[in-house]
């Protein structure tokens, strides 16, 4: 074949495109396992923040294992769903009013984990919430995010930030009030409140109504004497 013809340069761009192709498809394949992994890793280290233990990702299958003893969904109602809590895709579960609940028992107390997803100022938020055997008081509380500012608004993924909500609650009287996230210096009245981010202010307001959304599916759960 003439090397020079346009047939020949058509064949063998399409040959190279064949070829890459099956080879980055073969890679990805390869790889997914280890990502998986890392993903499945990266969740629990967050969960296990949420109730103040910090693990590296060769220690989070085990100390998840450790303290985690039961995990399961809730419906709008409260009542246990089948399915796979750790596995659930939070956005698409709470779509579907179903709401993941983590049981640990921290030095023999119970805590409830609870799971957050929301939008912040360059993209998703997320996190998880914990709460004393009361079902009011929170223990712990960790936040993730897909893309906010560094220095700003992705101050809400430090420990410091996290640790500012342990001890709130998040009924008051009886009602369901949230935590409300505000500018340094300012309150809220009728329910209690952590300051937000300087300079971070629509990724605090973010923060702000994604645990209002969040928590608004679990009231039911929270409030129920039955589990």
């Amino acid at each position: 074949m003439n090397r020079d013809s346009n047939s020949y340069t058509i064949i063998y761009a399409s040959v190279m495109v064949v070829l890459v192709a099956v080879v980055l498809a073969f890679t990805s394949q390869s790889l997914r396992t280890y990502q998986k992994t890392n993903e499945d890793n990266d969740k629990r280290q967050q969960i296990l923040r949420s109730i103040h233990v910090q693990a590296t990702p060769n220690e989070a299958k085990t100390k998840y294992d450790a303290l985690i003893k039961d995990a399961y969904l809730v419906n709008d109602t409260g009542e246990k769903l089948e399915g796979d809590a750790f596995a659930a895709d939070v956005a698409k579960s709470f779509a579907a009013h179903e709401y993941p609940v983590f049981i640990a028992t921290v030095d023999g107390a119970t805590k409830y984990i609870m799971a957050m997803q929301g939008s912040g100022l360059w993209g998703a938020l997320w996190g998880y919430i914990a709460l004393d055997d009361d079902k009011n008081t929170v223990f712990g509380a960790d936040f993730s995010h897909a893309g906010e500012t560094p220095g700003l608004g992705a101050e809400i993924a430090t420990e410091s930030f996290g640790n500012e909500f342990s001890g709130k609650k998040i009924f008051q009287q009886g009602e369901f009030k949230s935590i409300a996230i505000v500018k340094p210096g300012k309150s809220a009245i009728g329910q209690d409140y952590v300051d937000g981010i300087s300079g971070g202010t629509i990724t605090s307001q973010g923060v702000d109504k994604m645990i209002f959304d969040s928590l608004s599916g679990y009231v039911s759960f929270l409030t129920s004497k039955n589990q």
